[in-house]
């Protein structure tokens, strides 16, 4: 556990490469692809990536100059004549002011919806041939979010919602100690 005030990559870093390099031990050839939200979107992530043949969808978060390179206005009239969501999906080879040691790959989404504009980035490695933006928006860094549901599901659907402390083990003792409720469904309209 860490306090709320520090930042949500310190230590990242070091478990990325704890964690790859478990991987690499029993699959030396395999490709490892990650993903995360933009918390962390950080250049020492980013640069150990690209060094060490990890390829990464990662969050980018919006910014006024990243906004004005997309087609906000675009997807904005798509919508107005199909009252439908409007995703246009764009390249931009972008680097940050000061944080980047390079340009990079961002892809953008320019996304209009009844609620109106939802811009969204992310950064990855993975080259423009053979990786259109659309699927590595829409497949790839989704996929992030579906997993995350499955976390969800375990906290609220297997009262494993008390999950804090420092180590695995730990947990997993809150988890089997705790007392669980009863719970009902319902089967063919009839309660259970």
């Amino acid at each position: 556990m860490r306090a709320a005030d520090g930042d949500a990559a310190d230590g990242a870093l070091e478990e990325l490469k704890r964690i790859i390099k478990q991987i690499r031990q029993s699959w030396s050839k395999v490709h490892i692809l990650v993903r995360a939200d933009s918390d962390f979107c950080r250049e020492k992530i980013l640069t150990w990536c690209e060094r060490n043949g990890i390829d990464y969808v990662i969050g980018f978060a919006k910014n006024d100059g990243i906004i004005g390179m997309i087609d906000a206005e675009e997807a904005k009239q798509k919508w107005e004549k199909t009252a439908r969501p409007a995703r246009i999906f764009k390249d931009i080879y972008y680097r940050t002011r000061e944080s980047w040691s390079r340009r990079r790959r961002v892809i953008a989404k320019a996304e209009h919806l009844e609620k109106g504009s939802n811009p969204r980035f992310v950064v990855t490695s993975l080259p423009k041939h053979g990786f259109e933006a659309a699927p590595v928006y829409e497949v790839l860094y989704w996929g992030r979010g579906e997993m995350e549901n499955r976390i969800k599901e375990q906290q609220l659907g297997l009262f494993a919602d008390r999950t804090s402390t420092a180590t695995m083990r730990g947990n997993q003792i809150r988890f089997t100690s705790r007392q669980q409720p009863t719970c009902s469904c319902t089967l063919y309209g009839e309660s259970v």
